[in-house]
């Protein structure tokens, strides 16, 4: 109910992750928007709407975080309490959610590279059913979330889930369980079986292939431009499991050991959330090493063909 060093580090990693994050994203976006009125792909829609739920989570996660930290104990007042418990995962689950819809995207693009038909459509469905799925699982927060007064101390107040499962604990772990199951457990497994699957796929065509043709055509197993997506897309996913992983062992561990959990350090306790939500920080970078890489290839390839140019042009000229 003090302030602590818990809190410090919480202002402190916050801010700094509310900064790095919101520049990082509205390049990202501000880039994608400009490729996309000259030509975009489902794949550049998809990560738009994935700098979109990583700027949700910076501008509505990052500041409550800030703000809680601050004050210690609850101000807002129990409607605000509940929006804002609505909004603290709305933008994890959406951020999550996109990530399935880009690696179902790439699982279709080459699994199936020949089947145009509704392949568009077949992309707005995905990222319109992820945003509805946000909204859904993330409503019982608005229910769970109340203000509740300390039983002894009753000046202090708190946004809380206290009372709302009864007595029983039992509810308390399913509904957790399920919380850390379709924010992560699910999305992680759609993830892994979809770039397993594709990496099954280019196994399987590298050793049907004859050799000569695979090195005069690499476009006969994967373009160059599917592969730096899809490993741009993979490196995304990797950086989410890495970000994520650990905040939900510790949450799994507290559901299933309360007693023994509840002694690890309470700074180490914020120090995994903050070291997950740096997960909106690191696309926007990902992103944009992926991209200078793109320019860079580009302009090799600009200046080849300048040269063989150059080299066409003055050996006709010795010809003649």
């Amino acid at each position: 109910m003090r302030f602590n060093d818990g809190h410090l580090l919480s202002i402190f990693g916050y801010s700094f992750l509310m900064v790095a994050s919101t520049i990082g994203n509205v390049t990202v976006l501000v880039l994608l928007i400009r490729k996309r009125l000259k030509a975009s792909s489902r794949i550049d829609v998809m990560l738009m709407h994935l700098a979109i739920a990583d700027l949700l989570v910076t501008f509505l996660l990052m500041p409550l975080e800030i703000a809680w930290a601050y004050t210690v104990q609850w101000y807002g007042g129990d409607l605000l309490c509940r929006i804002m418990s609505f909004f603290r995962t709305f933008g994890l689950y959406l951020s999550g959610f996109v990530l399935v819809c880009i690696s179902l995207d790439r699982y279709y693009a080459i699994l199936q590279p020949l089947n145009f038909s509704g392949i568009d459509r077949r992309g707005r469905v995905m990222l319109m059913t992820a945003w509805i799925m946000s909204v859904v699982f993330s409503a019982p927060q608005a229910y769970i979330f109340h203000v509740e007064v300390h039983p002894n101390t009753t000046w202090y107040h708190q946004c809380v889930t206290y009372h709302s499962f009864g007595n029983s604990q039992t509810l308390e772990i399913l509904y957790s369980s399920c919380t850390i199951m379709f924010m992560y457990g699910i999305p992680l497994v759609i993830v892994i079986f979809c770039y397993a699957s594709i990496y099954l796929e280019i196994y399987r065509k590298t050793k049907s292939t004859i050799a000569l043709t695979f090195r005069r055509s690499s476009s006969s197993i994967l373009s160059r431009a599917k592969r730096r997506t899809l490993r741009m897309t993979i490196t995304i996913v990797i950086v989410f499991v890495v970000c994520w992983t650990p905040y939900h062992i510790m949450c799994f561990w507290y559901f299933m050991d309360r007693e023994n959990a509840q002694n690890v350090d309470p700074r180490i306790q914020k120090l995994l959330y903050l070291f997950a939500c740096t997960n909106s920080c690191m696309n926007p970078i990902v992103y944009g090493v992926y991209n200078i890489r793109q320019k860079r290839d580009r302009v090799i390839v600009n200046q080849l063909s300048s040269l063989s140019k150059r080299s066409e042009g003055s050996t006709r000229k010795s010809i003649s």
